[in-house]
């Protein structure tokens, strides 16, 4: 009888947890938006830029982690509530900000997160040529504390492209651009795997000296043929 009150007890107690796993709520809410600098989104590299959210009222609480997208968006599913969102110190392409951004999340919640580059790019134009791949742009420095390293020509099959994810790249070192105001243009040789495509992707990078990350142009479909 003993035995069969116990086994009854633990059945009992598999069923409540059983029961509080079924009711646990979804987060239904939605925080989106984009790193912005005058407005405009600042593209970084696919899956290398992260923001965080801390929820206020927790005394144990952990941090959600938000990726960025290539094209600076970021989307992450939440509950109702105020949050702090963070942007992690030499995580990304622009001068560090580690002050905090009060969000108050109420069903689809919109917000842009404003950062400083260190550089912009600026008149992008593409072009093939014989076997080639051109680009020409120009950068504005924002942030007069930090150099330019390089510059970079990334060529790819697919829309998500950057330096680790390519077929194909050039670079430009700081050191042969003589003003990066005035028009740099790179040049890139297409691989006969890639000469015989319809199209291909193109993206222009921007290496700026003790960043960790780099800053990307919009990402520019070729036509081949």
């Amino acid at each position: 009888m003993k035995n069969l009150f116990l086994y009854a007890l633990l059945a009992a107690t598999v069923s409540l947890t059983g029961c509080k796993e079924d009711n646990r709520l979804e987060p239904t809410s939605n925080l989106s938006g984009k790193v912005v600098y005058n407005g405009q989104p600042v593209g970084v590299r696919s899956n290398g830029v992260q923001l965080e959210l801390w929820q206020h009222g927790y005394q144990l609480f952990t941090k959600i982690q938000v990726q960025v997208a290539q094209d600076g968006s970021f989307a992450a599913s939440l509950f109702d509530g105020n949050y702090k969102l963070v942007r992690l110190r030499g995580n990304g392409p622009w001068v560090d900000n580690t002050d905090s951004i009060d969000v108050a999340v109420r069903g689809n919640t919109v917000i842009d997160v404003p950062v400083q580059p260190y550089f912009i790019l600026k008149n992008e134009t593409f072009s093939k040529g014989e076997g080639k791949l051109n680009a020409r742009f120009s950068l504005d420095q924002i942030a007069p504390n930090r150099d330019l390293e390089r510059v970079n020509l990334y060529i790819g099959t697919t829309s998500i492209i950057d330096q680790n994810n390519n077929v194909q790249n050039v670079q430009l070192l700081a050191s042969a651009i003589e003003d990066p105001a005035q028009l740099i243009s790179l040049s890139a040789n297409l691989p006969a795997n890639l000469s015989n495509r319809s199209y291909v992707y193109a993206r222009i990078g921007v290496k700026t000296v003790g960043a960790g990350e780099m800053l990307f142009g919009n990402v520019q479909k070729i036509e081949l043929k």
